[in-house]
């Protein structure tokens, strides 16, 4: 159950009031590529066709967009969050990077973590990368928007490089 899930990571009971919306996870999943490390990502097979058009017109653009994470289960994003923990970093400063478990728009298999070569991936330097612009101008036709712009309603830090569908 999910709340004893938070319970076990100490996540606030409040959490989701003023946070992310709660979102349940994708069943219908298909393979999409291996991902930065190699390792297989998934995403719903609408946002899969989409995202696979979008590469492909970056490509045509001479950008490289390549996949970093697509979709993550909440048993896969409690992982995520205890291996943190366990590092030693406050439960307040990870939900600050990582939605808690239910909470993570990568459970919807609708969202990407997007990288390109030159850029480390995961750091706000991707927004001075050429596929940062092209997606600013090019990713709605493929119905992906950034979900965490600076200053969000949900204080998830800056994420260029986190895109979805809605």
């Amino acid at each position: 159950m999910l709340s004893d899930l938070h319970t076990e990571l100490g996540i606030p009971a409040d959490y989701g009031k003023n946070g992310p919306p709660e979102y349940a996870e994708a069943l219908d999943l298909v393979d999409i590529g291996p991902n930065l490390v190699g390792r297989m990502q998934r995403l719903t097979p609408h946002t899969a066709a989409q995202w696979t058009a979008m590469v492909q017109a970056a490509a045509d653009d001479s950008v490289r967009l390549m996949i970093v994470s697509g979709f993550r289960s909440i048993d896969y994003q409690a992982r995520l969050i205890r291996k943190k923990i366990n590092a030693g970093q406050s439960i307040d400063d990870i939900l600050k990077v990582n939605a808690a478990p239910g909470f993570s728009e990568h459970h919807t298999g609708q969202a990407v973590d997007i990288a390109t070569p030159g850029s480390r991936p995961l750091t706000e330097e991707f927004e001075t990368t050429e596929a940062f612009a092209w997606l600013g101008e090019n990713a709605a036709k493929f119905e992906f928007s950034m979900t965490y712009p600076r200053d969000n309603e949900w204080g998830i830090i800056y994420e260029p490089w986190h895109w979805s569908i809605k």
